[in-house]
């Protein structure tokens, strides 16, 4: 690259190792960093981003690998680059300071803080140079640096209210308390935002966010409103239809630009595709569409090939860009279709796919058409076949020829690049997606690949004294675990264990939960903080609420103890689970579509659960198990009476076979129906409840 690395280049992080050759004199998020700053009395410049974001390569091109800016930063400031995927405890501090600021935030997040870490300046992606009213990174660093040697006080009187107005309301307990009345604000909150025409919520951009659509199915399960299901079922459709979906390779871009699903930003997250596993995979089970089963499928496909480690575990995330460009990958020419496909085939895929001369997709900064096409659809399978006058089955086959074509041709492009790094919380997401996607759709395959992710885990990333890493990458653990890692794992291992009722893994659920109430636990104001106790290089210990792209760590802590407490019949944990929910409930009041996680947590504490105990053969529950898993039952929990989960749960210890034979306790809200031995009587009662 013409000019010797900085000491980015000895980090694991891709994105980190992304700007190791930038003339910035940059530093990891550490001691050395903080101790220079103190010692050279300069304020730090903190960047945060991660390797998949397009706008931070935009800004790294403009004013990171810009001698000019580097030569400001690195005479006046000490600079720091943070992996906010590595980091997102740091990300989460400093998004809140931006949002507090600015309203509103993103990345990359771009920081100016004093040497013990208190920012006093936030903002996101800025120019070198101001322009459309936007300032540039220039005019801020120097006149920063002109304030930090003339009028310090400005600049520390600054930080000083910023961080007393981020403590605020943190630690003050919720006197608000939560009950059904939420269930139904929720539901029609998300009927008014609810876009009838292309399904989501809310115009642009927009997200797939699951779980508001796991909720709106559970809201469909327990009150019969077909309302809720339409939207479950459009949104479904119209994302499965859209550019968001990948339709060659498998899985979701991030996000799209527009209200079609059509133009999306081109980064796959690894979250994304583990919360949609489990939206389709809950769709089909609700409407049988082989739509459904079939993203289910190709999404599981692409992980399985392009983001699962040798060693065990999945990577974080695919770029947007390849050959320094946002889609190049995933886009096409007609020119470029032609010389692969053959005439018929051309003109199937122009008519299924929406595909012109002109192309589909636009620059998102100017609007201008590329020339370049985006593979989407606007119509279902069926009504193709109708148009095209082929039978569905013909159609079918001829695109599965179609796509295999070009999928070859698209291999011999330049890949956008993979981040290597392993993380606990996200594959946590993972491992429970694949063990409920498994046990439904009756995929051994599935369920293998989330017990090798979760057996990884156990053995990579679990220190002797039984606290989880956050990352794994080439070989290094790094990083405490957060609240998330927790949340997610744990949620991880009670769908594994369901999936393969393999006492170990519900055990291991147990001994995580008791870590997390041990180190996460606010005893004053109810909740879990993000960090642990013994984690200290933040200026604030901060609790997340929100469900964003995945449910909140308090959202999904909530939801592991209340089923956790119910199953095992340990109330002490169902308790901790209300109180999280209790922490916050003038959050959910305020607004209850941003937490449609915890008001799936919430469900079970209004509406009841089920637990199924069965003390028996595997020969005989096997069967009732399939039936079991066919259904949309997200109330029922099942336990298998053995030695291991007999030592986690006193609860279970009298439950004994009634004459010999295979016997099930089905129980509801802590009183069981009589024992049976018939397989039959069980699924007679679920199915009538």
């Amino acid at each position: 690259m013409g000019r010797n690395p900085n000491r980015l280049i000895k980090e694991k992080s891709l994105y980190l190792k992304q700007h190791a050759y930038n003339p910035v004199d940059w530093y990891p998020w550490g001691e050395e960093a903080f101790e220079k700053a103190q010692r050279e009395d300069k304020p730090l410049f903190i960047s945060i981003g991660y390797s998949s974001c397009h706008w931070c390569h935009v800004m790294e091109k403009e004013s990171f690998e810009d001698p000019e800016i580097a030569e400001i930063l690195n005479t006046y400031f000490v600079p720091i680059k943070v992996d906010r995927e590595e980091r997102p405890d740091v990300d989460s501090f400093y998004m809140e300071a931006c949002l507090a600021l600015n309203g509103s935030g993103g990345w990359p997040l771009t920081v100016l803080a004093t040497p013990d870490k208190k920012p006093f300046f936030v903002g996101t992606y800025f120019p070198k140079e101001g322009k459309w009213g936007r300032p540039g990174l220039k005019d801020i660093l120097l006149q920063v640096a002109k304030l930090w040697k003339e009028d310090r006080k400005r600049l520390l009187s600054s930080a000083d209210r910023l961080l007393n107005a981020l403590k605020g309301e943190r630690f003050s307990p919720s006197t608000a308390s939560l009950g059904e009345d939420i269930l139904h604000s929720a539901f029609e909150r998300l009927m008014a935002l609810f876009d009838g025409k292309f399904g989501g919520f809310g115009d642009t951009p927009k997200f797939p966010t699951p779980h508001k659509l796991m909720f709106l199915n559970r809201y469909f399960y327990r009150y019969g409103k077909n309302r809720a299901l339409l939207m479950v079922e459009k949104t479904l459709t119209q994302m499965a239809l859209g550019g968001i979906r990948d339709h060659l390779r498998g899985g979701f871009h991030r996000y799209s630009t527009d209200r079609y699903w059509l133009l999306p930003h081109f980064e796959k997250m690894l979250y994304d595709q583990a919360m949609l596993i489990f939206a389709y995979t809950e769709g089909y089970k609700l409407l049988k569409k082989d739509l459904y089963r079939k993203v289910t499928e190709e999404i599981i496909r692409y992980l399985e090939r392009e983001m699962f480690s040798p060693e065990g575990g999945f990577y974080a995330s695919q770029d947007a860009d390849s050959e320094g460009e946002e889609g190049k990958f995933y886009t096409w020419s007609l020119e470029e279709l032609k010389k692969v496909l053959t005439p018929e085939e051309f003109e199937i895929v122009v008519k299924v796919y929406n595909l012109r001369q002109e192309g589909n997709y636009r620059e998102e900064a100017t609007g201008r058409l590329t020339g370049r096409n985006i593979l989407h659809m606007t119509k279902i399978p069926s009504q193709l076949s109708e148009e095209l006058n082929l039978t569905e089955e013909t159609l079918k086959k001829l695109l599965e020829r179609i796509r295999e074509k070009l999928f070859k041709e698209q291999e011999k492009r330049v890949k956008p690049s993979v981040d290597k790094k392993i993380l606990v919380d996200w594959n946590g997401l993972t491992v429970a997606a694949l063990s409920y996607a498994g046990r439904s759709f009756e995929n051994h395959r599935w369920i293998e690949l989330a017990k090798k992710t979760a057996d990884f885990i156990l053995e990579k990333l679990l220190s002797p004294s039984g606290k989880l890493w956050h990352r794994y990458a080439e070989g290094e653990v790094k990083y405490e675990a957060l609240l998330d890692d927790y949340a997610f794992f744990i949620w991880g291992l009670l769908e594994l264990y369901e999936a393969t009722l393999q006492g170990k893994y519900l055990k291991k659920a147990l001994e995580l939960t008791q870590t997390t109430l041990n180190h996460f636990w606010d005893e004053e104001g109810g909740g879990f903080y993000l960090t642990p106790d013994y984690l200290k290089d933040i200026p604030l210990r901060k609790k997340e609420f929100y469900d964003g792209a995945t449910p909140s760590g308090n959202s999904a802590m909530a939801y592991n103890l209340i089923r956790l407490g119910r199953l095992l019949g340990l109330k002490e944990l169902e308790r901790f689970g209300e109180k999280t929910l209790t922490a916050m409930a003038s959050y959910i009041y305020r607004t209850p579509i941003g937490y449609t996680f915890a008001l799936i947590a919430l469900d079970l504490l209004v509406n009841g659960s089920k637990e199924l105990y069965i003390v028996g053969t595997k020969e005989d529950y096997t069967p009732l198990l399939k039936e079991i898993n066919r259904e949309f039952l997200p109330d029922l929990d099942f336990l298998k009476v053995d030695e291991t989960t007999k030592a986690v749960s006193d609860h279970i210890n009298n439950l004994s076979r009634l004459n010999g034979k295979t016997t099930y306790y089905l129980c509801r809200n802590y009183t069981c129906e009589k024992p049976t031995d018939n397989p039959e009587d069980i699924l007679k009662i679920l199915r009538g409840y």
